[in-house]
């Protein structure tokens, strides 16, 4: 008997690292825009949308993870525990 695998969801999300405050904006189609204040220099900019992802989505820091894009702009974001349901509702409470 094997285990059942964790909803998980998946996002497209535009950073701008450098912003004059964290937020986030809504994007093209079902993409997100992501402002942080940290620089893109030592990943601290993937940090930062990790950490503001998981604090607007009310998950834990440990369930957001970035899957594509660590070095770009445009980031695909895996988020374990939500289904995809469950993550759109979440992003339109958020706009």
């Amino acid at each position: 008997m094997r285990a059942e695998r964790p909803a998980e969801a998946r996002l497209t999300v535009e950073v701008r690292p450098r912003a004059a405050r964290d937020e986030i904006l809504p994007g093209a189609d079902e993409a997100l825009r992501v402002r942080v204040t940290a620089p893109p220099v030592g990943g601290a900019a993937n940090e930062a949308v990790r950490d503001l992802l998981a604090e607007a989505l009310g998950c834990p820091r440990s369930a957001v993870e970035i899957l594509r894009g660590q070095a770009g702009r445009t980031k695909l974001v895996r988020i374990v525990g939500l289904s995809p349901e469950d993550l759109r509702a979440r992003l339109a409470a958020i706009r």
